[in-house]
């Protein structure tokens, strides 16, 4: 089926959300700056809100232009998804000064904005990392790796859904073909960079590598991987199979599931299929688990009553 236009985009847009052509729309606010450009919140004259990437076509030498490429990459790929675990794109555009992609609105931010200002508790990691699986699954089941997984890039919809943002990053695969470099180096799998040097390719299973990474992340709050080295050195330790220390305060399913996800060959990691049915994400406490604070102190509070009980019993007695 042949690919419809921009023009025909918008209009479908539009009409979509009860917009004539020439709506017009107001910046509210900046959301945040990233390497591609700013996100600013966005309203149309009915009152709908949404978010909007700006990127200037005017930035000088090539890295403006590396800029506007990723970016109208990531609007090849992302305008052909449609889940619920992924931010929905709209539509884009260029006037004389911008280049202008229109999405959905996430209004909680980021996980890693998130964790830094709220407690984050293990069941509440383990329904993000599921929500961040479903979304997984969907772009492996379409051959697209995301090659950019961690918290920054994980946003919190308004029910407190997770959703992965930030496909610029992104690309179709077939089999294990990609062979450029791409992401961030603390959640980077080490057969990515064993693909620049031996001119080796790479597939989906780099993204389960970044997701154990993230689930770290958000289990430890504000510990990346590796934290304490340059990203070069990061990326030589994990190259070189040496493993992100995992804390042993963490529950046996939350180790497990960071260990099967770090897996140094990655033909040894599961699918994110597979990890959707592991204890941590489906929340099956096993034997040598933490228990829980709320059972915790409710055996404290008994152990008090009965104590109280019984020298109230003794003293009127």
């Amino acid at each position: 089926m042949q690919r419809m236009s921009h023009e025909m985009q918008y209009i479908e847009f539009l009409g979509k959300m009860n917009f004539s052509p020439d709506s017009k729309w107001t910046r509210i606010q900046q959301l945040g700056r990233g390497s591609s450009g700013s996100v600013f919140e966005g309203c149309f004259e009915n009152g709908f809100h949404f978010a909007v990437k700006v990127v200037s076509l005017h930035d000088e030498g090539s890295r403006g232009t590396n800029c506007v490429n990723q970016l109208e990459q990531e609007i090849a790929l992302w305008s052909r998804f449609k889940h619920q675990n992924i931010v929905q794109y709209y539509y884009s555009y260029k006037d004389e000064l911008n280049l202008y992609m229109f999405m959905e609105l996430v209004p909680r931010g980021s996980l890693r904005s998130f964790y830094q200002t709220n407690p984050v508790s293990c069941l509440l990691v383990s329904k993000y990392t599921k929500d961040i699986l479903h979304g997984l699954k969907y772009l492996h089941d379409h051959n697209v790796i995301h090659r950019d997984i961690k918290c920054a890039n994980i946003l919190i919809d308004a029910q407190g859904s997770a959703k992965l943002a930030d496909l610029g990053v992104g690309k179709i695969i077939r089999m294990n073909d990609i062979k450029s470099f791409q992401g961030s180096a603390f959640w980077t799998a080490p057969e990515v960079l064993s693909a620049i040097r031996h001119n080796q390719g790479y597939g989906i299973s780099a993204d389960i590598w970044s997701l154990g990474c993230t689930v770290l992340e958000m289990l430890t709050c504000r510990r990346v991987p590796y934290q304490d080295m340059t990203p070069e050195q990061a990326l030589w330790r994990s190259l070189n199979g040496k493993l992100p220390e995992i804390p042993d305060f963490l529950s046996v399913d939350a180790q497990d599931f960071i260990q099967k996800c770090l897996k140094i060959n990655p033909n040894d990691r599961p699918t994110a299929s597979e990890l959707l049915e592991h204890p941590f994400v489906l929340r099956r406490p096993r034997s040598g688990n933490m228990p829980r604070r709320g059972s915790v102190l409710k055996n404290i509070f008994k152990k008090l009553s009965k104590k109280f009980c019984k020298c109230f019993y003794e003293y009127s007695f």
